[in-house]
C-alpha cells in the first residue's frame, strides 16, 4: 500500500525529493525565534515552543489558503538580556546570536529562497534582528520583514478581552504567553503555582517600574542595566496571571494565525527587492 503524500510545513520533515521539487518555487519561509528563560513560576521556560507552534499554525493556514509556506527549525536560544539570574536558562551573547542569525539567513538565501519572514518571540532579539535584516538589505537589496508575535498579541489583547482586563493581565509572566500556553500546551502549565501580582508593583532603585529595564522618575522613563529579579522576583511583577485562560489563549492564537497567514499571502505577491 502506497502512502498518500501530505503537505508538510516543517522544513525538517520535508524529504529531499520533496525539497528539490518545492524550493525552486520560492515558498514563504518562516523563521521562528524565541528564548529559554523564566516565564513565570507556573509557565514552561521555553517560549520558543510557542513561537514554533504559532509558526506552524500560520504556515498551515497560509498553505491551505493557497500560499505555500514552510517553517524553518526554531532557534530556541535568544540573545541574553535580563534573565541571567535564572538557573537553567540558556541565552546567547549578542555576537553569537547575530552570527547564528546571519548564517541562517545566508544559507537560505544562497538557494534563492528570498521570501523569508522572521517570527520573533523574544524582546531581547529585536535589536539583533533589525541589524541582521538591515545588513541583508544593504548587501543584497532584499527586504526581510519581522513579525514580533508577542508585541502584536499585546496590541490585540484589549480588542479580545477588553481594555480593563488586558491592562491587568498583560506583562511578563502573564498575558499573552500564559494564556497562549494554556490553550496550546495546557499540560505544561502548573496552574497551582500561579501567584498574585506583587503588592505595590515592581520597583528598582526605589522607583516604580514601567517595564523590564525601565523605571519612572518624575514622569520620565529611565532605563536601567538591571537583571529581571530586581524588577519582578520569581518573574512576578504587576501583571495578574490569575486572569489568564485557555479561552483567551484561543482568541490570541486565532488572531495571530489570521494576521500571520494574511501577511504570508501579501508578502508572497510583494516585490521585496529594494
Amino acid at each position: 500500500m502506497t502512502d498518500v503524500p501530505t503537505t508538510r510545513v516543517r522544513m525538517g520533515e520535508i524529504t529531499g525529493d520533496e525539497a528539490r521539487a518545492l524550493y525552486p518555487r520560492n515558498p514563504v519561509v518562516l523563521l521562528p525565534l524565541g528564548s529559554h528563560e523564566d516565564q513565570g513560576p507556573h509557565a514552561p521556560m521555553g517560549d520558543y515552543l510557542l513561537a514554533e507552534r504559532m509558526a506552524e499554525l500560520i504556515a498551515t493556514r497560509a498553505t491551505a489558503e493557497g500560499t505555500r509556506t514552510v517553517v524553518a527549525p526554531v532557534l530556541p536560544f535568544g540573545k541574553g538580556d535580563f534573565f541571567a539570574p535564572m538557573a537553567g536558562g540558556i541565552a546567547l551573547s549578542a555576537a553569537t546570536f547575530r552570527a547564528v542569525l546571519d548564517e541562517m539567513l545566508s544559507e537560505l538565501l544562497r538557494h534563492n529562497l528570498t521570501k523569508l519572514v522572521v517570527l520573533n518571540g523574544h524582546g531581547g532579539n529585536v535589536e539583533a534582528i533589525n541589524d541582521a535584516t538591515r545588513a541583508v538589505l544593504r548587501d543584497r537589496g532584499l527586504v526581510i520583514p519581522t513579525l514580533y508575535l508577542w508585541r502584536i498579541a499585546g496590541a490585540e489583547l484589549p480588542k479580545l478581552v477588553g481594555a480593563e482586563t488586558a491592562k491587568a493581565s498583560a506583562g511578563h509572566g502573564a498575558d499573552p504567553l500564559t494564556s497562549l500556553c494554556l490553550h496550546l500546551f495546557p499540560e505544561r502549565v502548573r496552574t497551582d503555582l500561579v501567584r498574585p501580582p506583587r503588592a505595590g508593583g515592581a520597583t528598582a532603585l526605589g522607583l516604580p517600574a514601567r517595564s523590564l529595564g525601565a523605571v519612572e522618575f518624575d514622569g520620565a522613563e529611565v532605563t536601567l542595566p538591571q537583571q529581571y529579579d530586581a524588577f519582578c522576583p520569581e518573574s512576578v511583577g504587576t501583571a495578574d496571571a490569575r486572569l489568564c485562560s485557555a479561552a483567551t489563549g484561543r482568541l490570541i492564537a486565532e488572531r495571530l494565525t489570521e494576521i500571520g497567514a494574511g501577511f504570508c499571502h501579501h508578502f508572497a505577491k510583494a516585490e521585496n527587492r529594494a
